[in-house]
């Protein structure tokens, strides 16, 4: 099964290099890199133009910042492969995890995979536990709506059957997108989701971490709105 991979990016010029490539390292052989700049102002568009380009199967640009779920957007729609994985463009996720969280979709047991951070691993970096306390909240919110028992909702390793993800109008624009999908993913008929454990490194805020408190409250607003009035 060929893979693709959509790595979303805004102002990542100290790691957007390494990370495309960990990907290009990762053990699935048969994969596609789409990159999407969403309008970078620190360097990240030069970097791409100058030193990826050509190493990747397509780097598309923004030409205006629109946000995280907007990137996203913009890959999934350009994505080719069987399977659609989520990479984001800093150090936090590791490549080396995704035949872990293709393994259940090649097997026929899940259209939908999620790789939870809070599920035990081998290894994990100890962050802030506010940040961990205020994840768990917000996965135990949306599993009230969606009736699903998610341990990690808010993960960025999410893998999807193509016809899936393509299948999904995709509306939300920053980081609301994570309760966006879990809410239209749980009300898909016979849909089969898997978690997987894996490994995490985050980085704080001072290493340039974007989400902040606002972007939980509008979690919340997006899992009341596509759970309850749509």
């Amino acid at each position: 099964m060929k893979l693709s991979v959509i790595i979303p990016c805004y102002n990542e010029v100290a790691t957007i290099e390494t990370v495309v490539e960990a990907v290009k390292e990762s053990p699935i052989e048969d994969k596609e890199v789409i990159i999407v700049d969403d309008c970078s102002t620190d360097g990240t568009k030069e970097l791409l133009r100058d030193r990826i380009e050509g190493r990747v199967d397509k780097i598309i640009y923004h030409t205006r910042n629109q946000g995280k779920g907007a990137a996203i957007r913009t890959g999934i729609a350009s994505a080719t492969g069987d399977i659609v994985i989520i990479q984001d463009a800093d150090l936090e996720y590791d490549p080396a995890d995704y035949p872990k969280l293709l393994e259940p979709i090649i097997e026929g047991k899940a259209d939908v995979v999620y790789g939870s951070r809070f599920v035990v691993t081998e290894q994990r970096r100890v962050l802030r536990f506010r940040h961990r306390i205020g994840n768990k909240l917000l996965t135990l919110f949306s599993n009230v709506l969606t009736n699903l028992d998610l341990t990690d909702m808010e993960t960025c390793y999410k893998a999807f059957k193509r016809e899936i993800i393509q299948s999904i109008r995709i509306e939300e624009d920053r980081f609301g997108f994570e309760p966006e999908i879990t809410a239209k993913i749980s009300k898909i008929k016979g849909i089969k989701i898997y978690e997987v454990a894996i490994s995490y490194y985050g980085r704080d805020y001072r290493e340039g971490k974007k989400i902040g408190w606002k972007d939980a409250f509008r979690a919340i607003y997006c899992m009341i709105k596509y759970n309850i009035f749509r």
